[in-house]
């Protein structure tokens, strides 16, 4: 109907001089052809989402989920079926209309690749992801220590030398040929490294669950600290975040860490790195999706507010009732197939070396899991209210972004929550990856 109107009042306004009958009837006639072209293009765009999704992105989740040792083919299904079933890529791709399953698939294969000892591969799949992506640089620094630990293991002398090599070489191969297109003139590349790397849009996107967006309630940082002062800043924030999971990789390069260390580097990125879309809190969930079966209760609960926190974007979209109907689904789905209120003893929460430590000075710290149990009921909690507020309330003429900025906030506070809870499981890791789930 929006279309229809914007349609008649241009084509009165173009065709005010050819006689009301005619304009009239023009306007039906191209109001219903851009109505059905529209619908022409959705589907369209789910056709070809869905060909993406079968073709790269499901066939990438099921083998991950094949190759998980000490599971039973029941768990591996069920395990399928959550990732699957996770609301925000559904939401943002098929509701959206983005392509972000293609760059994670591939991102996933190169997960697949460099775990299981196919490092070229693995290297090239990822080289995909990143050039069909921007964003996956998210990624980028834990692939990278992965494969220099793996180096660095394999001796620089010998075998990890040669294995260098040939990364290097992947990689810049791969490189040239995707951006082989645009080296025909140097104004064309600079406008496309300005459109993959916009420093001058801004600090963030919009109402984005980031540490900038939520402090710019208190503090505008955007008027008071001068453009590269803002990019130093958010810089350092997000290289010093990620700094001790990198460090840990190169030193102890295996799958476990690796999967883990993908997950914190893409959450300190989406929190403290400059410029941040409200959808690029799926580059975490991807990887916090991997480790659904080893903390089955925290990934959960991740996953849920990782939706949760895109939900101004959602409502933009008219995309209420899907995004209720998917999380209510995922919930289900994970709840019944891992038992999440079940596992969350030490040992499940992967924090026992942690609490063991912290005993060694506070005898009587021995309440974590209950803690965890109240903060997910506390958050879930806020997430039905605030939404319901969102939808329900209006906001005060005065503040008309009031409900969105908290949805943000609180988001923000979760997220920087899961982070520290995601680097204490990487640095009290004394395994190593051994006696884990991994990939082979």
């Amino acid at each position: 109907m929006k279309l229809r109107d914007t349609g008649k009042k241009l084509l009165l306004i173009y065709q005010s001089n050819s006689g009301i009958l005619t304009a009239v009837i023009t306007i039906y006639c191209i109001g219903d052809w851009i109505i059905h072209l529209l619908q022409l293009i959705t589907v369209f765009y789910v056709h070809t989402l869905l060909i993406a999704d079968l073709l790269i992105y499901i066939p990438a989740v099921v083998l991950y989920c094949c190759c998980l040792k000490e599971m039973s083919s029941k768990k591996k299904v069920a395990n399928v079926l959550c990732i699957l079933l996770y609301p925000g890529l559904i939401l943002i791709d098929y509701g959206h209309f983005q392509y972000n399953s293609v760059s994670l698939g591939f991102a996933l294969w190169g997960v697949l690749g460099v775990s299981g000892h196919w490092d070229v591969l693995g290297s090239l799949a990822f080289c995909l992801a990143l050039n069909y992506k921007q964003m996956e640089l998210y990624h980028s620094l834990p692939f990278f220590c992965f494969l220099l630990g793996k180096c660095f293991k394999k001796g620089l002398k010998g075998k990890g030398f040669v294995l260098l090599i040939k990364l290097a070489c992947t990689v810049v191969a791969s490189f040239i040929l995707c951006w082989l297109p645009f080296f025909s003139e140097k104004e064309q590349t600079l406008q496309v490294l300005r459109r993959l790397f916009p420093v001058d849009r801004g600090l963030f996107e919009d109402k984005v669950a980031n540490l900038w967006c939520s402090l710019s309630v208190f503090l505008k940082i955007k008027d008071i600290l001068p453009h590269h002062t803002q990019i130093i800043i958010s810089f350092c924030f997000t290289f010093l975040s990620l700094l001790p999971a990198c460090i840990k990789l190169t030193l102890q390069p295996c799958p476990r860490t690796f999967r883990f260390s993908l997950v914190t580097c893409a959450l300190s990125f989406f929190l403290f790195s400059f410029h941040v879309h409200e959808k690029s809190i799926l580059l975490v969930s991807l990887p916090v999706c991997l480790v659904l079966s080893e903390i089955p209760f925290m990934s959960t609960w991740f996953l849920l507010v990782s939706t949760f926190s895109m939900l101004p974007l959602l409502l933009k979209d008219d995309l209420l009732m899907p995004t209720v109907v998917t999380m209510m689904a995922f919930f289900i789905a994970c709840a019944t197939s891992f038992s999440i209120f079940e596992k969350t003893s030490e040992e499940e929460l992967q924090l026992k070396s942690f609490s063991i430590s912290v005993r060694k000075y506070l005898p009587c710290f021995t309440f974590l899991p209950r803690i965890m149990q109240r903060l997910f009921l506390i958050s879930v909690i806020t997430m039905v209210l605030l939404t319901l507020m969102t939808v329900m309330l209006d906001p005060p003429q005065k503040y008309p972004d009031l409900f969105s900025v908290l949805v943000c906030f609180v988001s923000c506070l979760k997220l920087l929550f899961f982070l520290v809870y995601f680097n204490i499981v990487i640095m009290w890791d004394s395994k190593s990856g051994r006696n884990q789930k991994k990939v082979n």
